[in-house]
């Protein structure tokens, strides 16, 4: 058992900036218990559209000390934060709480949870190591079963306390869902201040739920619609970089930055392509844009398109086959999808109003996009071919639609209106899911737009 635990905590290292050591070693407690039959077994389909969200209860982590039990206490919060915005649970309120956690150091009495509704458990505990390390350990519980549905422990550095908590949420939301989590994420976005008339955007990184906001570039250069690689070590984005809009690629640790290539006149609306290893982007020259493609390895620029109108906004499907655009070919903007090399163009949507900046879900099954009709813009979601149009939330502005790597959920931006004398315009970020429920506002410092969900960190 000691010898696995050890192999896991090898291959599971972290590799990002965090640095949290041997991370995710996974040394299963409990883990396999009796099987139970499907039909008993504690469940939410979320294929289902509008969910009632299942009450679950999350315990103060445990700790042997002041300063692990304070560390307990956050990590227990981030985690109830964490499944509540998804709106899949409802996290039971502490003061109903009967059996106190202390006691569930053995076994949860499960009519104590049953009373007040709790339909799951979650109950750990944190510990310092000698080598300065903390090892963090939690069980889930099916309260109605009353049997352990997991039991996983991790080692992280005391620092990097919030990261595991969003990681123990992702493994509860699996375990209950049967689908990846999302949580431990990050989002790069434009951070917004000063007046609009001088409004300064600087790249920003975060963690999906607006903490740990970091300023990547120092807001001397407009940027703008910044996405992740694949690896989720890099960037694309839009700078104005002495008035000169080019394409650029950021190395999200060392800081290096370079152009894509030597385009003559603009190129932006960048994005990677599903292995990392090209960038796809617009470029605009003598008044028309058409989509191009640029292999980061040998440098080759492809044109995927060759059309007098204005070509824009692509993005790869998650197998890389396909892309889908935006147009105006047919007279006004529209989505279109061809084939990752060029051929086959097709038009998509034929609803009333315009549509604009397609996205592919990272599942495949869904092209999500933005709307205009009748003065409204709209976010919604469409089949790849097409059909099934759901539009999901409106406002006076809402654009940059980005998709959760689960492809359960979307972040974007919305604007509100100047009053009469030019007061009161924001913008803020907002999650919803993809049956138009659980609409939330994702806190930031400062006014942002153009976020950008990132795969699973690594």
């Amino acid at each position: 058992m000691q010898k696995a635990r050890d192999m896991t905590e090898d291959m599971m290292k972290f590799r990002n900036h965090l640095k949290i050591f041997a991370a995710a070693c996974l040394a299963v407690l409990a883990c396999l218990m009796s099987a139970l039959p499907a039909s008993a077994e504690l469940r939410i389909d979320i294929t289902r559209g509008k969910v009632e969200p299942m009450p679950i209860a999350v315990t103060d982590f445990l700790g042997k000390d002041e300063r692990e039990a304070d560390i307990g206490r956050k990590v227990a919060e981030i985690i109830s934060r964490d499944l509540q915005s998804s709106g899949l649970f409802r996290p039971v309120d502490p003061k109903a709480f009967i059996q106190k956690p202390e006691a569930l150091r053995i076994n949860p009495r499960f009519a104590d949870w049953r009373v007040i509704s709790a339909q799951a458990l979650v109950a750990g505990a944190t510990f310092m190591q000698p080598d300065g390390r903390m090892r963090f350990e939690f069980r889930l519980w099916d309260v109605f079963a009353e049997q352990q549905m997991m039991g996983i422990g991790y080692f992280a550095l005391p620092q990097d306390w919030r990261r595991v908590a969003h990681i123990i949420a992702d493994a509860i939301y699996k375990r209950i869902t049967g689908e990846d989590g999302y949580f431990d994420t990050r989002v790069v976005f434009i951070s917004e201040t000063g007046p609009f008339q001088r409004r300064i955007k600087r790249l920003s990184i975060m963690d999906q739920d607006g903490h740990n906001v970091r300023f990547l570039t120092d807001g001397s250069h407009l940027v703008l619609t910044p996405r992740f690689s694949p690896t989720v070590q890099e960037i694309t984005y839009l700078s104005y970089f002495r008035n000169t809009p080019r394409v650029y690629l950021l190395n999200i640790e060392t800081g290096q930055q370079e152009v894509v290539g030597d385009f003559p006149g603009m190129t932006f609306a960048p994005r990677f392509s599903p292995d990392g290893n090209q960038v796809i982007m617009s470029q605009a020259l003598d008044g028309n844009s058409d989509i191009f493609t640029m292999d980061l390895r040998t440098r080759r620029v492809r044109r995927l398109t060759n059309h007098p109108a204005i070509d824009t906004a692509p993005s790869f499907s998650p197998d890389g086959r396909q892309v889908t655009f935006e147009s105006d070919r047919g007279g006004s903007q529209q989505i279109y999808v061809m084939n990752s090399d060029g051929s086959n163009v097709r038009r998509i949507s034929f609803g009333k109003g315009r549509y604009g900046t397609p996205v592919w879900s990272p599942r495949g099954d869904l092209i999500a996009f933005t709307k205009l009709r009748q003065g409204r813009f709209f976010i919604g979601v469409m089949r790849t071919d097409g059909t099934g149009e759901r539009l999901l939330t409106e406002s006076f502005l809402v654009e940059g639609p980005t998709w959760a790597p689960n492809g359960r959920v979307l972040m974007f931006f919305r604007q509100t209106p100047a009053d009469d004398r030019g007061r009161g315009r924001s913008s803020k970020l907002y999650s919803i899911d993809i049956t138009g429920y659980n609409e939330r506002e994702v806190v930031t410092p400062t006014d942002a737009s153009d976020p950008a969900w990132s795969p699973i960190t690594p």
